[in-house]
């Protein structure tokens, strides 16, 4: 029986960390963690286990991971094939430099992903993680129309509440997500387009839709051949509050884009490896963006890495005789050997855990709790894509860490699920392993906090 884990800075045998000193007093110490505020918020939570679903901290207490640990464990914790992929390929080679250097990682997970990408998705450049992923988009989009000559497309489009990452380039694209007022002298301009979400049961979605393709129609006369490109979350804005659109706008307003000759950049980041119930977002969408930016699921969880793909016509337009239009980016750990490995071995999982069967089997469960979610009166725009639940909470108008929001977040730790509300905004992205057992364990928890709480 799963025990509940409750907030207590009680001092245990099991808790002992550096110099005599709690693990909790030691990270107070010297850790400065993120998307947090230090000088209100309680004491981080010690994990030192996890297996398959559940986390479980020093003392034993079990956590069911309802969000994938911010969405990377797509097949669970511990995995025992990602674990003897990564052992392997540790005894092999761990890293080597990737300017001048090559390995067999890194070359059969391009491979890979060139094969079960849509389209001609098959030029592989290989990051860090998600904002490093879009940052590197961007700047190629705006490299290439240089290299090209077309120095007057300089802008950018986004939509509005999107979330691109946390370096300047995908702050700047995702300035629409309001999460970076400091920083705004610091980021390039970038036109914001307004998003059209939706949930079960909207029956004004299509007159927002026409209003949103209306704005994105009316800028791209005025500005078109300025454009560089259009960044767009496809199907799901994670951070900004998991909205959701329908494919439909997106292939639409993509073909607007393109009728202006305007580059397509999808970031895929949260929404890869099955999440929205196939392998990719753009799939369902039905189109072949020019990049798209990859990670999180990517490595399962295992390790930071992630990729951004493009075209054999975006990559021969940085091919000269010297460096004048070579790309000058790149990092330490680029296609480090140990995250290819485990990412290859992850892909393997797709089809000998049939992956995309467990994400419809939760998709069936969360459907199922739809008409529940529609009676509670503290829930307002019930939605779901794939493996994601979300709902919002109807009387909770605060943004990003709001009183309501971090009182049901403590709420669903008490009652042993780590449950992370995106504002007013609380929703389910668990790990493909989940059983049904524990989802309703998870809605159980849900239903009973927003009575609770009301």
């Amino acid at each position: 029986m799963r025990r509940a884990w409750r907030r207590s800075r009680r001092k245990s045998n099991s808790d002992e960390g550096t110099y005599g000193m709690t693990l909790r007093d030691a990270d107070h110490r010297h850790i400065w963690h993120p998307f947090t505020q230090h000088g209100s918020e309680p004491a981080p939570i010690v994990v030192d286990k996890a297996r398959g679903a559940s986390l479980f901290t020093p003392d034993g207490h079990e956590l069911l991971d309802m969000i994938s640990s911010w969405w990377t464990s797509i097949h669970g914790h511990a995995h025992p094939a990602l674990n003897r992929a990564l052992a392997e390929q540790a005894a092999a080679m761990e890293h080597v430099m990737f300017a001048g250097f090559t390995h067999p990682p890194a070359i059969a997970l391009s491979e890979r992903l060139a094969a079960i990408l849509p389209g001609d998705l098959d030029r592989v450049f290989f990051s860090d993680d998600g904002s490093t992923a879009v940052e590197v988009a961007v700047k190629l989009a705006f490299q290439y129309w240089k290299n090209q000559g077309a120095t007057r497309r300089t802008r950018f489009l986004a939509f509005e509440g999107a979330y691109h990452g946390d370096t300047l380039g995908a702050m700047a694209v995702g300035r629409g997500s309001g999460f970076y007022a400091p920083f705004d002298d610091l980021m390039f301009a970038v036109d914001l387009i307004a998003w059209p979400g939706t949930w079960d049961r909207d029956d004004e979605v299509e007159a927002r839709e026409e209003r949103a393709l209306a704005d994105l129609r009316d800028r791209l006369r005025r500005d078109g051949d300025s454009v560089a490109a259009i960044v767009v979350e496809p199907l799901v804005q994670g951070a900004g509050g998991m909205r959701m659109c329908r494919p439909g706008f997106l292939r639409a307003a993509v073909e607007m884009a393109r009728a202006f000759g305007v580059l397509v950049i999808f970031d895929e980041v949260a929404v890869g490896f099955g999440r929205t119930g196939t392998m990719f977002a753009c799939q369902q969408v039905g189109v072949v963006p020019d990049f798209i930016c990859l990670s999180k699921g990517l490595t399962a969880g295992y390790l930071p890495m992630s990729v951004t793909v493009t075209t054999e016509r975006i990559f021969e337009a940085f091919l000269d005789d010297g460096p004048r239009k070579m790309f000058t980016h790149g990092h330490s750990f680029t296609a480090n050997p140990l995250a290819c490995a485990v990412a290859l071995k992850s892909l393997e999982l797709f089809d000998e855990e049939a992956s995309l069967d467990r994400v419809a089997r939760i998709e069936r469960a969360h459907r199922a709790q739809l008409d529940r979610l529609h009676a509670s009166p503290g829930v307002a725009r019930p939605r779901l894509t794939g493996s994601i639940l979300a709902f919002d909470l109807r009387d909770d108008a605060g943004g990003y860490k709001s009183s309501g929001s971090e009182r049901l977040r403590d709420y669903f730790l008490s009652r042993g699920l780590n449950i992370r509300p995106l504002g007013d905004a609380v929703y389910l992205m668990p790990p493909y392993c989940i059983t049904d057992e524990q989802l309703s364990a998870a809605y159980a928890g849900i239903f009973q906090g927003l009575e609770d709480l009301r």
